[in-house]
């Protein structure tokens, strides 16, 4: 499959997937929940929808959620997508942001004992 089509059909679901959290899902109050990237394996079966949820408190609670709820998303998907096989989907939590702070308290651990 080419990649061009896999980018088509990663903004594709990303566009359809943020109208039903919008119109369809009941997250927690005061919580934001944004889909940062979706990732659709070569033979189109399978996607990970990376999702980032603020506040981070709020992680756990939000992705219980969509796991719970992930059956009815896919059939809410899978009607509006006019593509066959329309690819699994699965959520995952971004930690790119958690990982980068936990780096950048390394590196500032290294770089006291040089300054004193």
């Amino acid at each position: 499959m080419s990649s061009q089509r896999i980018k088509q059909v990663n903004m594709l679901i990303q566009e359809v997937l943020g109208e039903i959290f919008q119109k369809e899902c009941h997250f927690p109050d005061n919580s934001l929940v944004t889909i940062l990237a979706v990732e659709t394996s070569p033979d189109l079966l399978y996607s990970t929808i990376i999702v980032s949820v603020f506040p981070e408190a709020q992680e756990k609670e939000v992705i219980q959620y969509l796991e719970k709820d992930i059956f009815d998303i896919q059939q809410v998907l899978n009607k509006k997508l006019a593509m066959h096989p329309v690819p699994k989907i699965r959520f995952e939590i971004d930690r790119t942001e958690f990982e980068a702070e936990k780096i950048e308290k390394l590196l500032e651990e290294i770089k006291e004992p040089n300054d004193k």
